[in-house]
């Protein structure tokens, strides 16, 4: 199902297709995107059946979400290719057993599609649908060293607050704040 169009791109579920089920290996499974992913379980995969099992972790995530949260695949308009996840998600607290009230975007890409512009403009589409849903303000969070990513928050317009451990079972993040245009002006009136 598509969630989301940009001019170059579609976001949509990830399904069980096999070329679905071998991209999710590709990228999973790869030290480049693994290592930034802290301490998150069953990473990198080791087996190209473990995609079923990351599939069904991330539509279980979202199973009571609606439709406003996802981990949606970014498929290139003209290509038909995917090239990595775009997320929009409540951030998991400290003890990562319940969500915070806090909600993230973040992103991870095929190395083939690094430096297009396509994880900027993904995460700009989801966070604009944030907003719109009535969010004030939306987290990256990025492991410290991890340049790149951090790179793309700055070009979505967010703003670096410094490290925190509120998220993700206390794991130290570099963390990037956004929020909407119009909560600055909401406040002054």
């Amino acid at each position: 199902m598509t969630v989301l169009t940009t001019e170059r791109l579609i976001l949509r579920d990830w399904t069980a297709d096999p070329a679905d089920l071998a991209r999710i290996y590709d990228i999973y499974s790869r030290p480049e995107i693994s290592r930034w992913l802290g301490v998150a379980p069953g990473l990198p995969l080791t087996d190209p059946a473990q995609a079923v099992e990351r599939l069904r972790i991330w539509q279980e995530r979202h199973a009571a979400d609606g439709g406003r949260y996802g981990t949606w695949a970014i498929e290139v308009r003209k290509t038909g290719q995917v090239v990595g996840t775009v997320l929009l998600k409540p951030l998991p607290g400290r003890d990562e057993s319940r969500r915070s009230d806090d909600i993230e975007v973040g992103w991870h890409l095929h190395p083939d599609a690094w430096g297009h512009g396509f994880a900027t403009e993904a995460a700009r589409a989801a966070v604009d649908r944030e907003f719109a849903a009535g969010s004030r303000e939306i987290y990256a969070v990025v492991a410290p060293g991890n340049e790149p990513s951090m790179a793309v928050a700055r070009r979505l317009g967010m703003t670096h607050v410094g490290q925190r451990t509120d998220w993700y079972g206390g794991e130290l993040l570099e963390t990037f704040v956004l929020t909407a245009p119009d909560a600055d002006r909401s406040r002054t009136t």
